[in-house]
């Protein structure tokens, strides 16, 4: 059996604040192997970015990590442990070599006084063994690659004279210019039109295609991940609560929360039904709820089951799994009240 290209288990990240210890991940695991696509979504402190920025051990140094947590990127020269990497130049093999990300806003990422070529010249340098003649002309290939007119004239230029799409294109090519092979895409396409919106995710799947390598594509929107992505894993407050191939998740989701979500889009087929957004309010970290996190928003919650015991994760159908009590075993018919069909 092919080993996955990386391996997340039990996953827990805590941050030590002034208000004491928060846990922002708690006890996720999934794997994503060479070519695959897994998006990974969720609301706004689900815990997705800070999963993400720990593959390649950007969270801030206040980050406490489980002593159970495993994260395992399997490479031609051997498994490396990504999250006890302490050398330079192996975080430098993980850290835009193995692994390179695309941030939810460029300009923040773009030094705004550093051309936009120097910067990718910079980390070919770096990463590579290519002469500086050779990083820029690769950096031109790049952009040309991703779409922008003029590359040759454009990689002098600074990041406040691209729009947003073009910035976006970018922060992709600098991404794809060391051949990773795995690329995390938090929120890619979040502050763009929805024109430049297709264009970016078009863009991504061409470059999967071509260079073969694995993305983890981190949205809100699962209308973008049912386009993007092979598999899909639900996040919140920390937790995964569901997590299998995109089509079957989102056909059938047995998970109340995945199912608010898929009820929060609109419908162009039906313009008359009104949206429904989910209930209430993502709880603060502080404050996590016991038992289901969910349960205090759950409109299936049952007292004294879902508000006090961590639910089991149950496989509803093959690799579809989801954290629920009213989930059904794929051995059993789906009748039941409370699953969702």
């Amino acid at each position: 059996m092919t080993k996955p290209l990386l391996s997340v288990e039990n996953l827990t990240i805590q941050f030590r604040t002034d208000e004491g210890t928060i846990t922002t991940v708690d006890g996720i695991s999934f794997d994503i192997a060479p070519g695959e696509v897994l998006g990974l979504v969720g609301e706004s402190g689900s815990g997705k970015s800070v999963s993400a920025k720990s593959l390649m051990q950007l969270n801030a140094s206040n980050t406490i990590y489980g002593p159970d947590s495993r994260v395992t990127l399997n490479l031609e020269q051997g498994p490396v442990d990504a999250l006890h990497v302490t050398r330079s130049g192996d975080l430098r093999l993980i850290r835009g070599g193995a692994i390179s990300m695309i941030f939810q806003e460029p300009m923040a990422s773009f030094a705004p006084a550093i051309t936009i070529g120097d910067q990718m010249i910079e980390q070919l340098l770096l990463h590579t063994k290519m002469t500086k003649k050779e990083a820029r002309e690769h950096s031109i290939d790049m952009l040309a690659r991703v779409g922008i007119s003029e590359p040759g004239k454009r990689i002098d230029q600074y990041a406040f004279e691209f729009s947003g799409g073009m910035r976006q294109r970018a922060m992709i090519a600098m991404a794809l210019s060391t051949k990773p092979k795995l690329l995390i895409a938090d929120e890619p396409t979040t502050a763009l039109d929805v024109t430049i919106q297709a264009q970016v995710i078009d863009l991504m799947k061409e470059l999967v295609e071509e260079f073969g390598m694995a993305i983890i594509f981190i949205t809100h929107d699962l209308g973008v991940i049912a386009q993007t992505a092979d598999r899909v894993a639900v996040m919140y407050l920390g937790k995964i609560v569901e997590q299998g191939p995109v089509r079957e998740v989102i056909r059938t989701p047995a998970h109340p929360y995945t199912r608010g979500l898929l009820d929060a889009l609109p419908d162009l087929g039906d313009l008359e039904r009104p949206l429904t957004p989910v209930p209430g309010d993502i709880p603060s970290p502080l404050e996590r709820p016991s038992g289901c996190v969910f349960h205090t928003r759950c409109p299936k919650a049952v007292a004294g089951s879902c508000d006090v015991e961590l639910p089991p994760t149950v496989e509803v159908a093959t690799s579809h799994t989801a954290d629920c009590f009213l989930a059904a075993p794929v051995s059993e018919p789906k009748e039941k009240e409370g699953v969702m069909a």
